[in-house]
């Protein structure tokens, strides 16, 4: 118990926001639950005044029962908004923390989960648990509200017969405390069963031309179906275990009623009954509170299953929340740095049994200089330029901007510094215009400016709705060479000191990445340019050129130095050219 209570009170701060409507829920509940004994009290005038007697006013009778009901009515409508709007509003808290958190976590947060993963826990699994959980403890609240109006009502009529109820109460305890623990259990491999399943989806969605390409359909069908009936017998194992707590539970009150009744029998025809004014109305009404007591008995069982499954699926998000570091830097702001870069002796290696990344590698990059990072796949490159806006951090070495190691830097400020045009291109479901200004105020000359930039404000022109057009999904309305021009649009529109071009003019035709090319050139004046590309061409006019081969800097010169000297450059260089 000391366990549950502590993890109501982990999610308890997210609801706090919601505590009217949780009041709401519970005035409507204590209401209902007050109407409850009424039933069964009713039964006691109206069969010894009613049809014994025969002195009860008949208007009465509908008047009583139908305001009975319309009050029942009402009271359950204000349980159930009230709860609804505690629940969404709890899950709308939950939401903005877990998204805030996405923002600013550690990069490794998105190596370690994958992207289903974590949209399963923030959009579905919140609202899931958060509806499952208030709807669970409404109807604890409720139902334990009704049978202890119940019992006290059985207690007034007669507290001999009623001591038989409390035969239910530790046989149920025990029932749901370890049927409670299975379905822990359960529901958490049935959460990580859900997550395998789901990036098998987003797997085949993101990457559907290639399972075609390949014929890969049946295997993949295969990975489907393997994940698919993990999780369904995972799912029937949990609807197993909640299923027995309600038998089991109906057989307690089973055993406990009948031998109510057979006691209160007993006890109508005995002298100690007439001695104590017994009468039909009294017995009947008595045994109709019993009846009753089984209704909410049966709820409180059931209520472990929700409770189990609304706790596991909102702490998931809890532990997005409060087990997520942040990042974290120094203080270091200054509005614009001068573009002076330093690498010392860095090693980077992403897992313990891989080989490095990079392995003491020492640069230093003057403000203003344009320098281009060449190698075969895996030379680490793009690790390189990864370390620059720390979206990794190496094992050993420093990293220095303008002297200053990054560590030292504000994060914020640091990747203010850097404009990064990636061969990965992402673009938002928005305008073109909210896409180019991306995390800055849109100034509708500049976004034109830059457009020109990037020889795409023609296109744009043609548009319907111009600027104000939306790109869609990952900019899916737009061509391959469109959505690369957009992204050095924004890289334009950013105007940092740094410029990071990863294969930046990879999709465009020649005559579009010959007008691109020379923005970039205007562009990289006066401002530290790092370029990575596959295609030499695009690099040959760099003012230094650095091969790279397995995480190690072997040569570094201009093109003309690198062609002269013969080495890991010339060879590449002659395997593109035939020369």
């Amino acid at each position: 118990m000391s366990k549950l209570l502590h993890r109501f009170r982990r999610v308890a701060p997210y609801f706090a926001d919601g505590r009217a409507g949780l009041w709401a829920a519970l005035g409507g509940a204590m209401v209902s639950a007050a109407t409850e004994p009424m039933i069964p009290a009713l039964m006691k005038p109206l069969l010894d005044q009613g049809f014994t007697a025969a002195s009860l006013p008949l208007w009465l009778v509908p008047v009583v029962i139908i305001g009975l009901f319309a009050l029942r009515g009402a009271a359950g409508f204000v349980a159930q908004y009230g709860l609804a709007w505690a629940a969404n509003r709890g899950v709308q808290t939950l939401r903005e923390a877990m998204f805030a958190r996405l923002l600013v976590a550690q990069p490794a947060l998105f190596s370690q989960h994958s992207a289903s993963k974590l949209t399963n826990t923030v959009v579905y699994e919140a609202q899931t648990g958060a509806n499952l959980l208030v709807s669970a403890l409404l109807t604890l609240v409720k139902d334990s509200l009704t049978l202890a109006a119940l019992v006290g009502y059985l207690l007034w009529l007669n507290w001999q017969l009623t001591l038989f109820v409390a035969v239910l109460l530790p046989a149920v305890a025990l029932v749901m405390r370890s049927i409670g623990r299975r379905l822990r259990r359960l529901v958490q491999a049935s959460q990580d069963a859900t997550d395998e399943l789901a990036y098998t989806v987003e797997e085949n969605v993101l990457a559907w031309r290639i399972v075609r390409m390949h014929g890969a359909g049946q295997e993949q069908a295969r990975r489907f179906h393997d994940h698919s009936l993990r999780l369904r017998r995972l799912l029937l194992k949990a609807v197993a275990a909640a299923g027995a707590m309600t038998p089991l539970t109906q057989l307690f009150a089973a055993v406990a009623l009948s031998s109510v009744i057979v006691v209160a029998l007993w006890q109508s025809q005995g002298a100690a009954a007439v001695a104590g004014g017994a009468t039909v109305g009294g017995f009947v009404a008595f045994v109709t509170a019993m009846l009753m007591l089984v209704a909410p008995i049966k709820h409180l069982s059931d209520v472990m299953s929700p409770i189990v499954r609304g706790l596991v699926s909102v702490e998931r998000g809890i532990d997005l929340v409060e087990h997520t570091p942040s990042e974290h830097g120094g203080a270091h702001a200054p509005p614009r740095a001068r573009g002076h870069i330093q690498l010392d002796e860095v090693r980077l290696q992403y897992g313990q049994d891989d080989s490095p990344a990079l392995d003491g590698v020492t640069l230093d990059l003057a403000p203003g200089e344009t320098v281009a990072l060449v190698g075969p796949s895996g030379a680490g490159k793009s690790s390189l330029v990864h370390l620059l806006p720390r979206f990794v951090a190496p094992q050993a070495g420093s990293v220095r901007l303008d002297g200053v190691p990054l560590e030292q830097w504000d994060v914020q400020a640091l990747r203010r510094q850097f404009a990064l045009v990636s061969q990965d291109v992402v673009l938002f479901n928005d305008s073109v215009a909210a896409n180019v200004a991306l995390g800055g105020v849109q100034d509708e000359r500049r976004v034109r400016e830059a457009l020109a930039g990037a020889n795409l404000l023609d296109f744009v022109a043609t548009l319907a709705d111009g600027l104000a057009t939306p790109v869609g999904h990952n900019g899916a309305r737009l061509s391959g060479g469109q959505r690369q021009r957009l992204a050095i649009a924004r890289a334009l529109y950013k105007d940092a000191p740094v410029l990071i071009l990863d294969e930046a003019t990879s999709a465009l035709d020649s005559e579009s990445e010959a007008a691109v090319q020379q923005a970039l050139e205007r562009l990289m004046k006066g401002r530290t340019t790092i370029v990575i590309a596959h295609r030499l061409s695009t690099v040959e006019r760099a003012d230094r050129i650095v091969a790279l081969d397995a995480g190690r800097v072997v040569e570094q010169g201009s093109h003309a130095q690198l062609l002269a000297t013969g080495g890991l450059y010339a060879r590449l260089h002659a395997m593109q050219f035939r020369t």
